[in-house]
């Protein structure tokens, strides 16, 4: 019993020793967590306080500055405004004196118009009293020759104008014949000895080349197995073959006459060769082509070999040469044109032109013609593009312009051109023209002759180198003739485009019938 007493107590003492330790402990570490807090909040109070200064103290800069720019800015306005204002007082006095000038212009103005009104007033009272006294003079010239006014004026001017037809008729017969006595024997001596001095050759096929074949064996090997020959042949060379029921020959038909002329070579060499299969066609017409290429700059360098022009643009020879294989009307153009370049010369040296320049514009006047088929456009505008490329001289541009008169000639060489290739297309058997053509040629002349006023009816003849006008006696009088035959050759000149010259003959008939009974 004593010692479960001792336990009691001795376990009271330890609860109560346990008690006081956590108890001292615990104010032990409040103690330190208040010290600690005290120097937190201490600290905290201080950077609070040193935040506030700089806060003030960045405040106070920054208020400074504000009004530091406020005053530059107020200056900067002030000054500005100064300006501004003195700008204003300049312009306010400008305009006061523009309106001042105004205000003195208006007064003079007005002054004339008052004075302009006062003249028109008498102006008015003058134009009143001429009409009257006109009035008066007409009334005594008809109380005097018994005839109205409009009587008077239609019998006057029936009497002039027939003066006036008269005179003018008898004064362009006279001008006509002085011209053509004075111009007429020197320009058809010109011409005359232009064309005695210079022929070519004209006409020539256009559109076939025939090649004669060694047999009509010769036909199947050109066809070939299932046709791959001649379809090869006509591929390579943009030709058609026809291989028909003549003997011994085969027919090239192309409307580009170059390509024509390598098929008919290519085939002639094939025959010759007697190889003919698709590759060796194609070796043939490669080789054809080189020769033809080289034919025309032979062609082109001759051409202007004969023709002494020299210095020519070698793509422009080259050109010329093309022209070998180009026909017009039939004529080869490349003998037209040497023809041409040769009368130019000729017609040249006749009148003191410069005889070269003559020559040069008359052998490339057609150049447009070599490249035509392939390019879009006229063969003038071609020919001109062609000559300002290659730096041809204005002179001869002008001639290549000019020479189917489509602008003005500028120069007596453009004008030797013109006459030059009208000579050489007008030479007989020079061009053919198909019947169509020559029939509508007809008609038109007859056409515009018959539009005009008193004509009775007109015959083309001479292969409308001529026609013959019939005019009805009443109505046109033997003035009237001369005056009605100038009107026609001017309607002719400006509708129709021919060679050479047209000769219009009016003529005016009267015929009396009477019978005897």
């Amino acid at each position: 019993m004593q010692i479960f007493y001792i336990i009691v107590a001795v376990v009271i003492t330890l609860v109560i020793t346990a008690a006081v330790t956590y108890y001292v402990t615990v104010s032990n570490l409040k103690k330190n967590a208040e010290s600690k807090i005290g120097n937190a909040e201490s600290k905290a109070r201080e950077i609070i306080d040193d935040a506030l200064k700089k806060a003030e103290t960045t405040k106070k800069e920054a208020l400074l500055e504000v009004k530091e720019e406020s005053i530059k800015t107020k200056n900067e306005l002030e000054k500005e405004t100064k300006e501004r204002r003195a700008e204003l007082q300049r312009y306010e006095k400008r305009v006061l004196a523009k309106e001042e000038a105004v205000d003195k212009r208006s007064e003079v103005v007005e002054h004339r118009e008052m004075n302009l009104a006062a003249k028109e007033e008498q102006i008015k009272e003058r134009e009143a009293k001429a009409d009257e006294l006109n009035r008066q003079r007409v009334q005594e010239l008809e109380r005097i020759s018994g005839l109205t006014s409009e009587q008077a004026k239609e019998y006057l001017l029936k009497t002039v104008e027939d003066d006036v037809k008269h005179d003018s008729a008898r004064m362009i017969k006279e001008l006509e014949n002085q011209a053509k006595e004075e111009a007429g024997k020197k320009a058809k001596e010109y011409v005359v000895n232009a064309i005695q001095r210079c022929a070519a050759d004209h006409v020539a096929e256009t559109t076939i080349s025939v090649v004669q074949l060694p047999s009509d064996e010769m036909k199947g090997r050109i066809i070939g197995r299932e046709g791959r020959n001649i379809r090869t042949l006509e591929t390579l060379t943009g030709v058609e073959l026809i291989i028909d029921d003549t003997p011994e020959a085969v027919v090239l038909s192309g409307f580009d006459p170059i390509r024509r002329e390598v098929a008919r070579i290519a085939l002639e060499k094939l025959i010759v060769d007697g190889r003919i299969h698709p590759a060796r066609i194609e070796e043939m017409v490669e080789k054809a082509q080189k020769e033809v290429e080289s034919m025309i700059r032979e062609e082109g360098e001759a051409a202007a070999l004969e023709v002494g022009v020299h210095g020519i643009h070698p793509e422009l020879i080259r050109l010329l040469g093309r022209m070998k294989f180009r026909t017009s009307y039939g004529q080869n153009a490349l003998k037209h044109s040497i023809e041409v370049a040769q009368l130019a010369g000729l017609l040249a040296g006749e009148i003191g032109l410069d005889v070269r320049v003559a020559k040069r514009a008359g052998l490339l006047h057609d150049i447009g013609k070599s490249i035509d088929h392939d390019v879009e456009g006229s063969h003038i505008q071609i020919g001109v593009d062609l000559c300002r490329k290659y730096k041809e001289s204005a002179v001869v541009i002008n001639a290549v312009e000019a020479h189917h008169g489509d602008v003005e000639p500028q120069s007596l060489i453009a004008c030797a051109v013109q006459a030059a290739d009208t000579i050489s297309a007008a030479r007989p058997g020079a061009r053919r023209e198909t019947l169509e053509t020559y029939t509508n040629r007809l008609k038109q002349l007859e056409d515009i002759a018959n539009q005009f006023k008193g004509v009775d009816k007109s015959f083309a003849i001479q292969a409308g180198r001529e026609i013959r006008v019939m005019v009805v006696p009443e109505q046109i009088s033997d003035d009237d003739m001369v005056l009605l035959a100038r009107e026609i050759s001017k309607q002719i000149e400006f509708e129709l485009e021919y060679p050479g010259q047209i000769k219009v003959n009016v003529i005016r008939e009267s015929r009396v019938t009477d019978y005897a009974k």
